[in-house]
């Protein structure tokens, strides 16, 4: 038995539309992956399988040994807190404080109205602090969700999803609505957990430079292909010329241009 999650041929059609096609793949544990290509490329839609949010059309997801496509119940909804997903709309309750919506991150093992009616233990509310003080947060505990900026909330949404204790976290455009700075400051809670905790990292990603200066291994996508896996050192302008042609090149090395001036580890906003 393997550690690995492994995609085998996996294919979701959408009508006459192919949004992921055939696509094998196997990630090792402990890997932060990042995933490009342009959009309709199929990259959420990638993600959504991994997650049991989309069915596939055929092929198979597992991890550890599990047919994780064959899951249902119960045995579901546990792969779903096991497999924690990050959107770029952040998904909090905006009228709620912060603490709250983090322990939110709980509902698995609580039930949605133990949860709405804030149920939660004196070492679930502990859990929840120590995730906002890895993300520097804390201070905010207090604060209504929707009060925060967006990359706050970003944060609080890692947040959440950590208090869940998942061994994979995907994070779908993580990045995308955000500032120079807040992105800087997602991307890194991101890494700091899956160098800390050893955890599975795949994250959707628009901008080059953020996939080149934080993953482990860039995974492109073009036409619901897999196009290019490799390092980001593997990932030279010819290989980008092909996953986005000459118009998505020029528009990569403009961004690069115009971020040239900033300190390191800040990158472009993504269009």
């Amino acid at each position: 038995m393997t550690d690995n999650l492994i995609l085998s041929g996996v294919t979701r059609q959408f009508g006459d539309t192919t949004a992921v096609d055939n696509v094998s793949l196997s990630v090792e544990p402990g890997q932060f992956v990042g995933v490009i290509g342009r959009s309709g490329a199929g990259k959420s839609t990638l993600l959504r399988l991994i997650n049991r949010l989309v069915e596939p059309s055929s092929g198979s997801v597992s991890f550890q040994g599990s047919e994780i496509t064959a899951l249902k119940g119960k045995a579901l909804r546990d792969w779903r807190r096991g497999c924690a997903m990050i959107f770029q709309q952040f998904n909090l309750v905006d009228r709620l404080d912060v603490l709250t919506n983090v322990l939110i991150g709980r509902l698995a093992e609580h039930g949605f109205l133990s949860s709405m009616a804030a149920q939660f233990t004196d070492e679930e509310r502990a859990l929840a602090i120590r995730a906002l003080d890895r993300l520097d947060l804390v201070p905010q505990a207090l604060q209504r969700a929707g009060t925060l900026s967006g990359g706050q909330q970003q944060r609080v949404a890692i947040a959440k999803a950590l208090v869940q204790q998942p061994k994979i976290m995907l994070a779908d455009e993580p990045i995308a609505s955000l500032d120079p700075a807040n992105a800087t400051l997602v991307m890194d809670g991101l890494k700091q957990i899956n160098a800390e905790d050893g955890l599975t990292v795949m994250v959707n990603l628009h901008t080059l430079d953020t996939a080149r200066a934080y993953c482990d291994r860039i995974i492109a996508m073009r036409a619901g292909r897999v196009f290019f896996d490799g390092t980001a050192r593997q990932l030279t302008d010819d290989v980008v010329r092909d996953i986005y042609g000459l118009q998505g090149l020029a528009e990569f090395n403009e961004s690069v241009t115009s971020t040239a001036a900033r300190p390191t580890g800040q990158f472009a906003q993504p269009a």
